[in-house]
């Protein structure tokens, strides 16, 4: 059986009225692959359940698996019930997918314990209890652990049932092997398509579950997985992937200059998280609006109109930020992040707490300084590597172009000392309007 490709381009917590959901993700641009494009838009009318797989690669997820997990919330919102798999069974040997080279295998123990964090981490958008209602609008959602059905079978038992139903052809054509061939690629990743099927074959007869969502690296897994329930079942199910998020320069989304951006706070404070927002390129922000965001469709084409006159008011950047950092940390966190914004760039630092400022340092380069009774501010602007060296400093100083904990440095001679520093031990240097650089005394 082949598989046609169809290939197409919480201020308010409900889907469009205006427009059927399937045709909402086809506006946004979140339908990319399709298996069956009039199935599944029957398929949402029927409320069934769908699945969406989580690798628990580390103990947190990333932004790169928030557009899954936007999307599973739109699903749900429109009534279908989500399953979110975690895979403590597949984790253990590593989706090829995407991947340039072989994956470092991980413990059994690591596997463990990052696919419990996972499961408490998804907890926050999807609620778990009988009665529903999560603070982010959730249902109650089933979440599965693959290992419960692998660990119940054997290799002998899971060859002759499962892998029989495979043609090692149509697994060498699938892009993910594919790609990977020159390199070289080992018979534990060339199998994870098998796995993935036995995922969807599982959780068909369980719950009658006919849809699977992913990234569109997924889709040689996704569609081995509908393959599969067919071969056995001779039933018909789904499957459909949103695009891969790249900017517009065809960087993949979740990277920055600080590395990958995490949605645990505890690794990316709420405070960088928003602002990777807030730098997003005016190329990406209104598109980033129609994928990330629950804003009606209409309301954001009237920021876009807006954008387009004045990008200099940066009006969707700051309603993306607001919008993904509201719905991942919630509105005190975005509260938080934005007065921290203000006072770092047009106010006075000084207006930070020490909870804030340490906020703004979990994800920043500090240079760490010895305990001093007094430091020259030429040697301390050296130190703290604002500048390559002292003839620059102070000229910066003569230039007023140097703030101290917020405070103006008119002297080269000005000396630092310890009831300079914020809560006893901070200092935060601003060269310019928007250069900052952070020193903790040890």
């Amino acid at each position: 059986m082949r598989f046609g490709c169809v290939k197409t381009g919480f201020d308010s917590q409900q889907p469009d009225q205006n427009m059927n959901l399937y045709d909402e993700l086809k506006e946004r641009g979140l339908i990319y692959q399709v298996s069956n494009e009039e199935a599944v838009k029957k398929y949402f009318d029927k409320k069934g359940y769908f699945y969406a797989g989580f690798d628990p690669s580390a103990a947190s997820l990333t932004i790169g698996n928030l557009l899954i997990i936007t999307l599973m919330k739109r699903l749900e919102k429109a009534g279908l019930k989500p399953i979110a798999l975690v895979g403590g069974a597949t984790g253990m040997v590593g989706d090829p997918s995407g991947k340039s080279q072989e994956r470092v295998l991980r413990s059994e123990k690591d596997v463990k314990e990052s696919t419990a964090a996972i499961k408490k981490q998804l907890t926050i958008f999807f609620d778990i209890s009988s009665k529903g209602g999560s603070a982010s609008g959730g249902k109650k959602i089933k979440f599965v652990n693959n290992l419960d059905w692998f660990s119940k079978i054997s290799l002998i038992e899971f060859l002759r049932d499962i892998g029989k139903r495979f043609s090692v052809n149509e697994m060498l054509a699938k892009e993910a092997v594919k790609n990977r061939l020159e390199a070289g690629i080992s018979y534990t990743e060339f199998s994870y398509m098998i796995l993935q099927a036995y995922d969807f074959l599982n959780l068909h007869k369980k719950f009658d579950c006919r849809l699977q969502v992913g990234g569109s690296d997924q889709w040689g897994n996704i569609t081995a997985g509908i393959e599969l329930v067919r071969k056995n079942s001779s039933e018909e199910v789904y499957g459909f992937t949103a695009p891969l998020i790249t900017t517009s320069d065809g960087v993949k989304i979740g990277k920055s200059d600080l590395g990958t951006i995490w949605l645990n706070s505890k690794l990316t404070s709420p405070y960088a998280f928003y602002q990777f927002w807030m730098n997003i390129d005016d190329k990406d922000a209104v598109k980033f609006l129609k994928y990330f965001t629950f804003l009606p469709l209409e309301k954001i084409k009237e920021i876009e109109k807006e954008f387009s006159k004045a990008p200099q008011n940066r009006e969707a950047q700051k309603t993306l930020a607001k919008e993904i950092t509201t719905f991942v940390h919630g509105e005190s966190a975005y509260k938080r992040a934005q007065k921290i914004s203000e006072v770092l760039f047009y106010g006075d630092v000084k207006k930070l707490n020490q909870k804030e400022l340490e906020e703004v340092l979990l994800n920043t380069e500090v240079v760490k300084l010895e305990k001093f009774d007094s430091l020259n501010v030429v040697d301390l602007l050296v130190l703290a590597k604002v500048v390559d060296s002292k003839r620059q400093a102070r000229e910066d100083i003569l230039n007023r172009a140097i703030e101290i904990n917020g405070e103006k440095t008119i002297s080269a001679s000005f000396a630092i000392n310890k009831k300079n520093l914020l809560f006893g031990r901070y200092l935060v240097i601003k060269r310019g309007k928007k250069d900052y650089r952070f020193a903790v005394v040890k």
